[in-house]
Order: C-alpha cells, then structure tokens, then sequence
C-alpha cells in the first residue's frame, strides 16, 4: 500500500509536470504567432486590414474548460497554488489506499458463519479455525482468535473478550489514515487563504507603486490574490467527499463485525458441550 501511495504521489506530480511544459510550449507558439503577425507591418494598410482578419476568427475560437483551469491555475502563482495541489494529491493518495484496504477488507460474513456452524456440528475446530484463516477481512480475523482459545479450553467468557479486545484492534486498523485525511482538508483551505492575504498585500503594493486606483490595478490584483483561496475550497470539498465515503464503509465494516460477533459467540455456546 505505501508503494501505491508513492506511485499515485508521483504520477500526480508528473502529470503537473507535463501541464507546465504543455503551457510553456502554448506560450512559446503564441509568441511566435504574434511575432509573425507584427511582420508585415511595411505592407499597404488594405493588405494588413484582409490579413488580420482571419487571426481574429481563430481567436474567437472558444476555450476548453481544461484551458480554463489550466489558466487560472498559472495566474495563481506558483507558490500556494503548487502547495495547495501537493496537499490535494497526498489526500487523495491515501483516500485511494484506504478505499482499497476497506474493500479488501469486506467480506461475506453470513457466508463464513455457516460454514464455520457446519465445521462446529461435527466438532471440527481446526477446520473451523482454518476456514477463518482462509477467509479475509478483519471478521475471520477475529473468529481465528477466538477460536483459537476456545480449542485451548478457555471459557466462553474469556473468548468473548479476546473478541472484543482484536475487534478494537481491527477496528482502529479501519480507521487509520483518516486522521491524515482530515489535515489535508483542513491545511487546503488554510494555505488558500493564507495566499489570498499575501496577494492582497501584494496588490495594494501595486497600487501604492502605481500611485492611482485605477480599476485594472485593483482588479488584476484581486484576481489573482482570491484564486488560492478558490482552488484550496475546490481541493477540500473533494478530499471531504472521500473522506465521508471512507468513514461511512468502515461504519459498515464494524457494524457487521459486531453483528457477526455475536452470531459467532451463539454458535460457541451452542455446541460447547457437545
């Protein structure tokens, strides 16, 4: 798992990557672009007049919404922007993990509790013991280690709370990884806003340098200072929504641990003295 999170973490940092220099070589065309439109400026004015027209239709052509983001990410600044971009690939490459683990980690207890009454009507123990050992998931876990006291005598007291006690164990096992989860989505918005006060400040040194209030300064400036602050919102809605699906399926998981459980201590007490 912790090579799955290096290898999501690296991809993700390549694909920015790959958007940087796919945007310095837009740049770069564009340049060249311009520089072959201003040529021609000795020409007679009717002949500048038909050629700059079809420049103007391929301008008008419309922007993509991955253009759209693409931009507004690079008038962002580099700085909090590329932070607030980490932070959203490591919540989400522990996201992933943990929605692997916890579906890795489900299984069909009713399935495994019939199988084991199965094993426990003919007084097969071990068979029972190695069916829960064959089965994944923190349940046939739980079942292993309780049957293993049960076929070492102990009483059915003492099974139930060597049940509980891993039941506590797998439990917190579930529930790892949410805690850093939880940080990403508090640190996204923190650094995005902390970015947007830094452009602010910026944007009234702007106006100071340029000695008026004019609306493109003020303007231009804003942008760019609130642009932080959106994206570290967008990055923390999306590791919420992963992390309300993450804690909702290990809800399910321990509740049908505990349910399960307590099948499993009615099946021991049904054939103990048999």
């Amino acid at each position: 798992m912790k090579k799955l999170i290096a290898f999501l973490m690296v991809a993700g940092l390549m694909t920015f990557g790959v958007s940087n220099l796919v945007v310095a070589q837009e740049e770069q065309a564009q340049t060249e672009q311009t520089e072959q439109t201003v040529a021609p400026e000795q020409t007679p004015a009717v002949e500048t007049v038909e050629e700059a027209t079809p420049v103007q239709t391929e301008e008008a052509a419309p922007v993509t919404f991955r253009e759209s983001i693409k931009k507004q990410f690079i008038d962002g600044g580099p700085g909090f922007m590329g932070i607030v971009l980490v932070i959203l690939l490591i919540g989400m490459a522990i996201s992933i993990e943990r929605i692997i683990y916890l579906t890795l980690a489900s299984a069909n207890s009713k399935k495994l509790l019939a199988g084991i009454e199965d094993k426990m009507k003919n007084g097969d123990v071990e068979g029972a013991k190695q069916l829960c050992k064959d089965t994944r998931g923190p349940v046939a876990s739980i079942f292993t280690q309780g049957l293993i006291r049960y076929q070492d005598g102990q009483s059915l007291e003492d099974v139930e709370k060597s049940i509980v006690s891993y039941g506590s164990v797998a439990g917190g096992k579930l529930e790892s990884g949410l805690s850093w989860i939880g940080l990403c989505i508090s640190l996204a918005p923190m650094f995005g806003f902390m970015g947007t006060v830094i452009g602010m400040i910026q944007a009234f040194d702007d106006i100071a340098a340029a000695g008026d209030m004019s609306p493109t300064v003020v303007a231009s400036g804003m942008k760019v200072a609130l642009l932080t602050t959106v994206f570290g919102l967008i990055a923390a809605i999306i590791l919420q929504i992963f992390f309300n699906f993450i804690a909702s399926k290990i809800e399910s998981i321990v509740n049908d641990m505990e349910d399960a459980s307590i099948s499993f201590m009615d099946i021991l007490a049904k054939y103990n003295n048999k």
